[in-house]
């Protein structure tokens, strides 16, 4: 009942509409980036972080997100518009259960990952969410058993200090020695 009123009170909001046409926004945009296109580096031109810099809009018009974003979040639209995937944001092999043996891998260029498992087969439990570290590459499903290990491809560690963070304890750090002795790299 209340989607036929909408619509009759639509189709006569629109019947007695005088208003002229206007351009669509979204076509606007176009029209502007084309003008604009000449400030703006492609992916393959960016070199250093002042290259993740936007012109910036025109005094008096709205930003696109090209226009006004920086850092990572531009990299990010410069690559999708290139059609390059710079997050690699495609999921996890879930074809097969991951095990200590053979676990699936988890590429990361940060020290720490959190990924999100939905079971094997796929889709046979809630979504359970894992973290992976560099210093703790190896994590197990609760719910499915299947074994995750981050391979960490970012630049090595260039000597910075973290202000003496350490890092929380959790259950991990005090399993027995002679229990995690027969894990590659698990933490002693």
């Amino acid at each position: 009942m209340l989607a036929q009123r909408t619509a009759f009170a639509l189709r006569r909001l629109a019947a007695t509409s005088s208003a002229p046409l206007r351009r669509n926004i979204a076509s606007s945009a176009v029209v502007r980036q084309q003008g604009i296109e000449k400030k703006i580096k492609t992916f393959d031109q960016i070199k250093t972080k002042e290259d993740l810099l936007g012109p910036g809009a025109a005094p008096g018009t709205v930003p696109t997100d090209l226009e006004q974003a920086t850092g990572l979040e531009r990299l990010e639209i410069l690559g999708k518009m290139e059609g390059i995937d710079i997050f690699d944001m495609k999921p996890l092999d879930a074809s097969r259960l991951g095990t200590m043996e053979d676990p699936i891998v988890v590429q990361s260029f940060g020290e720490e990952q959190y990924l999100g498992c939905t079971g094997f087969p796929v889709d046979s439990h809630e979504t359970k969410w894992l973290t992976v570290s560099k210093d703790r590459p190896y994590e197990r499903c609760v719910e499915c058993g299947s074994v995750y290990k981050m391979d960490y491809i970012g630049q090595e560690d260039h000597g910075h200090d973290h202000h003496g963070y350490e890092e929380p304890k959790t259950f991990a750090d005090y399993v027995r020695p002679e229990y995690t002795a027969r894990f590659p790299a698990a933490k002693q």
